[in-house]
Parts: C-alpha cells; sequence; structure tokens
C-alpha cells in the first residue's frame, strides 16, 4: 500500500477485537516511531509499551472521555519527552505519534491517537499524574499522547477526495 492510499485509508479506531497483534508487528510500530524525525536530531522522546492487560483496563481513568478503548486495546504506547532537551520536544513526540498510527495502519493494525497533554484524568489529576502513578513515566518526561492497538473490530470509509477543505490552501505565487 502506498503512502497515500494508507493516509486516504486512515481513520481513528476504537474498537477492537481481543485478538493479539503480531510482535512483529509492534517491533515495526516501535520501530517507525524510533526513527522519526527530530530537531537537530536530539530525538528527547521515550516510548513506554504497555502490554499487561490489567494495566491497560485501569488507563481509560488516565482520561476524562475519549480513552475507554484503552481497556479492549492489545497494547498502548506512551510517549513522553524531556522538555528540557529539546524546546520542540512538543513536535518532536507529535510526529513520533503520528508515524506509529501511520504504520499501524499500514500493518493493517487499528490505532487511536488519545491526547494526554493539558488533559485530565476521570479522579481530576491531570493524565500525566494519573499515568505516572500507574506506570511510571520516566523522570523530567512530559507527557505528550497514548497511542492505542489492536486488532480493528470497525472498519471506516476511506477519506472522500471531494470533501478536502480546499479553503484552508493559500497559494501565494
Amino acid at each position: 500500500m502506498d503512502l497515500f492510499e494508507v493516509l486516504k485509508k486512515r481513520h481513528s479506531i476504537r474498537k477492537y477485537t481481543g485478538e493479539s497483534i503480531r510482535e512483529e508487528d509492534l517491533e515495526k510500530v516501535i520501530q517507525a516511531g524510533l526513527i522519526s524525525a527530530a530537531s537537530r536530531g536530539i530525538r528527547p522522546w521515550q516510548l513506554t509499551v504497555i502490554k499487561n492487560k490489567e494495566i491497560l483496563a485501569k488507563m481509560p481513568g488516565a482520561r476524562t472521555g475519549g480513552a475507554n478503548m484503552l481497556a479492549g486495546a492489545d497494547a498502548c504506547i506512551i510517549v513522553s519527552a524531556d522538555p528540557d532537551a529539546c524546546d520542540v520536544w512538543i513536535e518532536d513526540c507529535s510526529i513520533v505519534m503520528s508515524n506509529m498510527h501511520l504504520m499501524a495502519h499500514s500493518l493493517g493494525l487499528g490505532s487511536c491517537w488519545i491526547q494526554g497533554r493539558l488533559r485530565l484524568s476521570a479522579d481530576g489529576r491531570t493524565t500525566e499524574e494519573y499515568l505516572d502513578e500507574l506506570v511510571g513515566l520516566p523522570q523530567g518526561h512530559k507527557l505528550l499522547a497514548m497511542l492505542s492497538l489492536g486488532m480493528p473490530a470497525e472498519e471506516k470509509s476511506e477519506t472522500d477526495l471531494a470533501d478536502l477543505r480546499y479553503d484552508k490552501v493559500r497559494i501565494v505565487e
């Protein structure tokens, strides 16, 4: 599948079959994150991969709304970074998330980007505080997001190019 096809067909998947994803596919998703472009090659990120079902079952509490799919996921990758290492850590981590999201789709996996930065948990703490207590984020790191992964239990249609918002494009000649 070429990249444009991946882009047209990729959607957030929030329902999973419960079937395990292949270890080699998880490894490719991780590799897609690790080879991401980074400002000045600093790569301030850390990927925390969660495969433990008991922890995954508790992860929806990390976010008020929008994180229930974590309980049914086969894995989750938490992306955090050392903000002191690089002033554009948010952008760098966003590239990591995007690369992993696209790789997951290209492998036939379902995935969903779950924003963590500036979000609250169900118990009123920040999502970052909740996850730090649950899994222990790396010392001094700030949370960007989580990527849920699983075998998709839903199918979505590809993006219709006629629906693209060209009013959002400015061309200066």
